[in-house]
């Protein structure tokens, strides 16, 4: 029988943000009434030793040796092919799951609760209580100039600071839940009959804009993306 969801954590030699955010996730499930599965996909070949330290600390966890770096994209979709379920979840190493909040099942109950949806994010906040942007817009100029807000441009430039608040949905309430064009990546929840139509993650993205990519194909056969303003999840780093 396929699990009601396969929590997908990708590591690269980052063995103790995954031990916690394993953790966080197992105190969240803790009186779960559905069937969860989590997985440590492993880019690094066990370099670190999480194999063993997985296997001593939390048995119920299925490790998967990705056979190297293999990349964010891939390296999800070996460990969602691991184990099938009726939801997949890709979460990032420095996630943690807020206590008592009852995440991962608040998320299935949602999915079950609108088919229609193939894909969703949680809001997710940074470490200090604040709110990180993590829906976008498909809009070509802002992802075009999105790289220089890397390097704090927005803070110089007005016209830098317009087209990337545009991308990162500044002017939307994000104490909605609502259709968005596409959710980050850390923490994303897809259906499985979604995914029997538009394929997994795309692996010639090795890393980064493979998040965009699905949800965009997600829209194109009828699935809707939704960001969920009420599933909280922290992250610790802020890829905007």
């Amino acid at each position: 029988m396929p699990k009601d969801i396969n929590i997908v954590f990708v590591n690269y030699l980052m063995k103790d943000d995954i031990l916690n955010a394993v953790s966080s996730v197992l105190k969240d499930i803790a009186s779960c009434p559905y069937s969860v599965q989590i997985t440590v996909a492993d880019n690094s070949q066990n370099q670190d030793n999480i194999k063993e330290e997985l296997a001593a600390k939390y048995q119920m966890v299925n490790y998967v040796d990705c056979g190297g770096n293999v990349g964010f994209g891939k390296g999800n979709n070996i460990g969602f092919k691991s184990t099938p379920a009726r939801y997949y979840f890709a979460l990032n190493r420095d996630t943690i799951v807020p206590e008592n909040s009852k995440v991962i099942e608040r998320i299935i109950k949602f999915m079950d609760e609108h088919p229609k949806i193939g894909c969703i994010g949680p809001k997710l906040l940074n470490t200090d209580g604040s709110l990180q942007y993590s829906c976008y817009r498909f809009d070509l100029q802002s992802i075009l100039i999105k790289p220089f807000k890397q390097i704090n441009f927005d803070k110089k430039y007005n016209w830098v600071k317009k087209y990337t608040d545009r991308l990162l949905m500044k002017d939307f309430d994000h104490n909605s839940t609502m259709p968005v064009d596409w959710v980050l990546g850390a923490a994303i929840v897809v259906r499985k009959e979604a995914i029997d139509q538009v394929g997994w993650f795309d692996e010639r993205y090795f890393m980064y804009m493979e998040d965009a990519d699905w949800c965009r194909v997600m829209w194109e056969h009828g699935w809707a993306v939704y960001y969920v303003h009420d599933i909280i999840i922290m992250h610790s780093y802020a890829r905007e």
